[in-house]
């Protein structure tokens, strides 16, 4: 005989797996904290003007 299925639980599971989903695709999006973004873009600003520095003019 086969076991009853509690469609509580399944429904549960369904959406918990739904959930993960949309967390993963939400880390992909916003994945990096305010202050590692704020830190990547001063540092890539301040290699900018090392090199614009280093340019000569010809």
């Amino acid at each position: 005989m086969v076991e009853p299925i509690n469609l509580n639980k399944a429904r549960k599971v369904r959406a918990k797996a739904a959930a993960k989903a949309k967390a993963d695709q939400n880390r992909a999006l916003f994945g990096l904290p305010k202050m590692q973004t704020l830190s990547a873009r001063l540092e890539a600003e301040r290699a900018r003007r090392a090199l614009e520095q280093k340019k000569r003019d010809d």
